[in-house]
């Protein structure tokens, strides 16, 4: 199949935008909670009235301070329910948010303030107000401050009058469908960030669609962790999707405290990124086998994923039924208690899970329904449903988005979805349009006879070596990191004459493992260089090489002393590896790899 496209679009009136729908929502179900925070050891709730009062009061004092319709303001901050007052306020104003990472580097505050036009900021802290003040006097537009320490919300509170609340009313009616709603700027991989344009119809539209398709996750009663950047677009739709159907929304304090949180708020869903799944399944096989229990572990893991593809296939045998059953006591229950123990589906995306982790949680319990989106197409254009499930695809497209395969593998995507440009750039969204209206996604995919997408790679990614050979590094990349002792990989030999990698070590799983070998009091770079250590990863990398052919294999890989983190620059906010950047950093070490 060359081309697919979705039925079942839902039809989105002229007068529908998020802050229309937190009213409406209001005015049906006022005493709901719409959302939680932690305080201590409980979550408290927010019901929808206090929600939409916060929100107008905070509007009402944006408009006080003559900030105009379609102004740009700043959210630079960590994900928190102040985030998501600040934003909803920004709408009510009739203006438009323009989201910032908390871990973004003064440049990159810098940049996008600068390039958005933004006229205020709300920041968390005053840490996040001090990177500001660096960069404020290239900024003589961003006049307005708001901290959310240190009284920014009573700050705007007390600017708000009669007149103002009036206003907030009249924009949110005139708010019109091309208006720009968000401007959220690509995570920069290569290059500069750019701002990508979504529209208030590119976001209410996305998240109708996603509410048709997943009924039984956005659904009242509902709730959800939320821990996820909200700065990226695939926790935006999320956030709109919950607070429009009333699904509540907690708020993590990090995820050093997930599990210990997801045990007290018990969301039935919750959404994330792969590197987490890997991190539990990899958390739980180390716990294992440093107790002795690893070939259980093992036995086990394997009955879940043979439960998962039996099941997936129409039809489950005897012996596996009754070993499930037995594992589900033993195991599976322990580790669906990690998620709360109420949880039964989990969203997956930003990069791919792989087949072996998809099948292992479900077969545990866990539904992981794996999706696909950009920034570009308002994050949630393909998934997989609860009851169309198909494990190692991305699913369908969101209801009337259409997908088509390029002659050269390349996948292309239309619908109401898919965002207007960049920012300030025409040449730049030129070059992602074609003429009859497709947006060239970047990456390669196939399309199967049902009209599942599977992603193969990233076009700019495919490794083409010496012998002319293309390798896409993500297949090998997920399945080495899958290996309890190693925290990232990337895979290079780009017009080089074999594929190699370069691997760095959990900083959590490791120090453990090397303590249980006797390697307890060495130094990094003797580490590095055991051949236990050495061994281990070996054997990670020949699981992977077992998917790919010999011309595609990991032929050697290095070990790196540090890992790869955002603030180091190596990863984005959502965890994907930065190549461009790590092949600077460590040429030397490429150029051992190929040179000795």
């Amino acid at each position: 199949m060359r081309e697919y496209t979705s039925p079942g679009a839902v039809k989105v009136p002229p007068s529908d935008s998020p802050i229309a729908a937190l009213l409406t929502r209001a005015d049906t179900h006022p005493h709901v909670a719409a959302l939680a925070y932690r305080d201590g050891n409980r979550f408290v709730d927010i019901t929808t009235e206090e929600f939409v009062n916060e929100v107008m009061e905070l509007a009402a004092g944006l408009v006080a301070l003559e900030i105009q319709p379609g102004s740009r303001i700043g959210v630079y901050s960590a994900t928190r329910y102040e985030f998501t007052y600040a934003q909803y306020a920004i709408w009510a104003a009739g203006c438009a948010a323009v989201t910032i990472y908390e871990t973004s580097s003064v440049e990159q505050v810098r940049w996008t303030l600068g390039d958005s036009g933004a006229v205020g900021v709300f920041c968390e802290n005053e840490q996040l107000k001090a990177v500001f003040d660096e960069v404020a006097g290239d900024l003589p537009d961003c006049r307005h401050q708001f901290v959310f320490d240190a009284g920014g919300f009573d700050q705007l509170k007390a600017a708000a009058n009669d007149d103002g609340r009036a206003e907030v009313k009249r924009r949110i009616k005139a708010i019109a469908q091309d208006d720009l709603a968000l401007l959220i700027y690509t995570s920069g991989t290569t290059g500069r960030p750019k701002g990508c344009v979504l529209t208030q119809h590119n976001f209410i539209w996305d998240v109708r669609q996603v509410m048709a398709a997943l009924p039984d996750l956005f659904k009242a009663g509902n709730s959800n962790l939320m821990f996820l950047p909200l700065a990226h677009s695939f926790a935006q739709v999320v956030q709109v999707g919950c607070v429009t159907t009333g699904v509540k929304i907690g708020y993590s304090t990090g995820t050093q405290n997930l599990v210990e949180e997801l045990g007290m708020l018990k969301p039935r869903w919750v959404f994330s990124v792969p590197r987490v799944f890997e991190k539990v399944y990899n958390s739980a096989k180390h716990k294992a086998d440093s107790e002795g229990k690893g070939k259980i572990f093992d036995i086990g893991a394997n009955v879940a994923i043979d439960y998962s593809k039996e099941d997936q296939a129409g039809k489950v045998s005897l012996k596996t039924k009754v070993l499930h059953a037995v594992f589900d006591k033993l195991l599976y229950g322990k580790l669906r208690d990690v998620f709360g123990g109420r949880l039964e589906y989990a969203i997956s995306g930003g990069a791919a899970l792989g087949e072996r982790l998809g099948h292992f949680f479900r077969g545990i319990g866990l539904t992981v329904l794996e999706g696909y989106g950009l920034t570009e197409t308002t994050a949630a254009t393909f998934f997989n449903r609860p009851g169309e499930l198909k494990i190692g695809t991305v699913g369908h497209p969101a209801p009337g988005v259409s997908v088509k395969i390029a002659d050269d593998g390349e996948v292309l995507i239309k619908g109401g979805c898919v965002f207007k440009g960049y920012w300030n750039n025409e040449m730049a969204t030129n070059e992602v349009f074609s003429g009859d209206g497709w947006f060239h996604s970047g990456d390669v995919g196939e399309l199967d006879n049902e009209g599942y997408l599977r992603i193969t790679g990233r076009k700019k990614e495919l490794i083409v070596t010496a012998g002319g050979k293309n390798v896409a590094p993500a297949v090998l990349e997920d399945l080495i990191r899958a290996h309890p002792l190693i925290s990232q990989c990337m895979v290079i030999g780009d017009a080089q004459p074999f594929v190699a990698a370069l691997v760095t070590l959990d900083p959590e799983t490791f120090p453990e493992w090397a303590e249980e070998k006797g390697l307890g009091g060495m130094t990094n770079a003797e580490l590095r260089e055991h051949p236990h250590v050495l061994e281990a990863v070996q054997v990670a990398i020949d699981g992977a090489n077992k998917a790919v052919s010999k011309a595609e294999s990991v032929r050697t890989f290095r070990i790196l002393d540090d890992d790869f983190t955002i603030e180091g620059g190596e990863l984005t906010p959502t965890l994907k590896v930065k190549r461009a950047v790590i092949g600077k950093k460590y040429a030397h070490v490429i150029d051992e790899i190929y040179t000795k």
